[in-house]
């Protein structure tokens, strides 16, 4: 059966995927192109993996690349609204201006432990790019940090979304686009 039939519709395709993509990493590259040190980007585990590398490869710095897994859906689809971080950063982030690269923004609980976790290692600024960001559904209000920016790669509807990194029960990730899953697979 194919992953294609699992899908409600489809809300971007590869290629806008890959147009907003470039269109961001630009934005990175002319925002931090005069600042010092490089920025770290750092990936948060495993959702934001590919739009992370399809992102960090059209930035034209010399930046450093980490991950960090916070975990808040489990096999649901509700966050439970108290992210746990189960994998921390293996670089040294203090003094750096820092870019947290999330697959996409929910109820902002992850983000705001996140960048409380970077501030408390002594960060200079915190940057948050996300590739979906659902407002309709924020609980928690976060800041950058210093002169940190918000990057958005796409405004999401309030459906259950997959793809591009994004999963349901760790499945779905392999989709090239952002789709909407049928009810009946993960209800």
């Amino acid at each position: 059966m194919s992953l294609d039939s699992h899908i409600e519709r489809v809300l971007w395709t590869k290629f806008q995927i890959s147009k907003r993509v470039t269109e961001l990493a630009s934005e990175i590259t002319n925002d931090f192109v005069s600042i010092s040190p490089p920025p770290v980007i750092v990936g948060v585990a495993t959702g934001a993996f590919l739009f992370l590398a399809d992102l960090v490869r059209q930035i034209q710095l010399p930046i450093s690349v980490d991950f960090i897994r916070a975990e808040s859906y489990g096999s649901g689809t509700e966050s439970t609204g108290a992210p746990t971080i189960s994998m921390d950063l293996k670089l040294n982030v203090e003094g750096k201006h820092v870019i947290l690269v999330e697959d996409i923004v929910d109820t902002g609980s992850t983000l705001f432990n996140l960048i409380a976790l970077l501030k408390s290692k002594g960060v200079s600024s915190v940057s948050v790019c996300t590739f979906l960001d659902k407002p309709a559904r924020r609980k928690v209000h976060f800041e950058p940090v210093g002169d940190g920016k918000y990057y958005l790669g796409f405004e999401c509807p309030d459906h259950f979304v997959v793809g591009y990194g994004m999963d349901f029960a760790e499945l779905y990730r392999n989709l090239p686009y952002i789709g909407v899953l049928k009810p009946e697979y993960y209800k």
